[in-house]
Parts: structure tokens; sequence; C-alpha cells
């Protein structure tokens, strides 16, 4: 595990040194907190994991938790001497994401982070690669593999060449396209037509595209944007 850093809270010196050395030893970046208030101090954005425990000083691990889920989404694996019903459901209430019963065996410890932080990546890597194929602004959203198009989630119709028109002016917001790109990009080099032909069919778009022709702006003189607001 490369990059990663985990947050310690646990508040027997002896646990929480030995937690944290083998942490270390297997690639993590490492903050240690021997109570609840100083771990939401020391808790921030970087931190890619905590490691909780539920029986603190001055803060309790739920306490410390339901602080932490105010700012953030990141893993948290609550550790417990108690495996009552009712502080296990109160954890998974609290969005907590994995728990460790003490006493524990670090080797497994470090398997269950692992394999959640690998879930996580995997799911941002899923996520990534969906936002790719999908552009999505002013309540316009076109589905690039798909090839729909839908206005706050309700897909229109559009012919194919509208299509590549609006998916083209998406991928390049803000950016003023003449008409002569859009000729030469969506007609291409050996279409003998006149600029005119993109004009006809921004008009039927921005029909298509009704409350949110808006978004598809004349720069005069020169061609068309995508305006994002």
């Amino acid at each position: 595990m490369v990059n990663k850093t985990v947050l310690i809270v646990e508040d027997e010196e002896k646990i929480n040194k030995m937690v944290c050395d083998y942490f270390k030893f297997n690639g993590f970046e490492v903050i240690s907190a021997t109570d609840g208030m100083e771990a939401v101090d020391k808790f921030n954005k970087d931190i890619d994991l905590v490691i909780l425990d539920v029986m603190l000083p001055k803060l309790d691990g739920f306490t410390v938790l339901r602080k932490i889920r105010k700012r953030s989404d990141v893993p948290v694996m609550m550790v417990t001497a108690r495996a009552e019903d009712e502080d296990v459901l109160m954890g998974y209430e609290l969005k907590v994401d994995d728990y460790i019963i003490k006493p524990f065996n670090l080797e497994i410890l470090i398997a269950k982070a692992k394999v959640l932080l690998d879930r996580i990546d995997s799911m941002a890597k899923e996520k990534h690669k969906e936002r790719k194929d999908i552009l999505k602004y002013n309540g316009v959203k076109i589905d690039k593999l798909q090839m729909k198009v839908f206005i706050e989630e309700e897909e229109i119709e559009l012919e194919p060449k509208q299509f590549e028109i609006l998916k083209y002016l998406m991928e390049n917001k803000n950016i003023v396209i003449s008409r002569e790109k859009l000729l030469e990009e969506k007609w291409g080099y050996d279409y003998y037509g006149n600029t005119r032909v993109v004009d006809s069919q921004i008009k039927k778009l921005r029909k298509n595209l009704k409350d949110k022709s808006y978004c598809i702006k004349t720069v005069f003189g020169t061609g068309y944007k995508f305006d994002v607001e």
C-alpha cells in the first residue's frame, strides 16, 4: 500500500504503538491519537482510513465518528472490546465500514484495511471512468457510450448530427467554436456545402433542447459555444 495515510485512534499506549508500527511496516503514513478530542483535531482531508477505538477518554468513538461524518465519508474501521449488538448497530447507523473485536490479529487488521482501501479505490476508478463517458452541465446530460441526451434526467430525441454538434460543444464548453470548425469536424473535409447548414442544425438543436436552448450561445460573426454557468 503506497501513499495511504491512516489515523490510529487508541488510548492504550502499548496497543497504539503496536498498531502504528505495523501500519508503518506495511507502507502507510501514520497519524496517532490517544483520545477523542485529539482524534477530531488531527483528522484532515488527506487521511485515507481511520482505525477508531470505541472506548476513548474525552470523546468516545461514536462521538468522534459523528464529527468525522459531518466532514468526510472516509472509510472507518471501529475497534471494540464489546461485541454487543447495540454497539454494532450504532456504528453501522453512523456508516462505519468494518468492525475489529479486541483482542485482534494485526495481520488480519492490515488485510481488512487493504481490502477496504482497494475497494474504495476501485469504486473511485469506476466513477471516474463513468464521468469520462458522461457530460453534464446546466441540467443537460450526454451519455456518449449510449448516444443519449437527457434534460433534467428526462431523455430527449436528437438527430445524429445534432447529437454530434451538442457533444462537441459540450466537450469544448465555454469555448467559441466557429461555424467553419463545426463544419470541418462534423461534416468532414469533403463536405462542399456552406456554413448555413450549421446554423440550420443549431436551430433544430435549440428547439429540441427546449428550455435549455439558452445554453448554446451565438457569438455573432464567429460561431457558437456551450455556455456553462
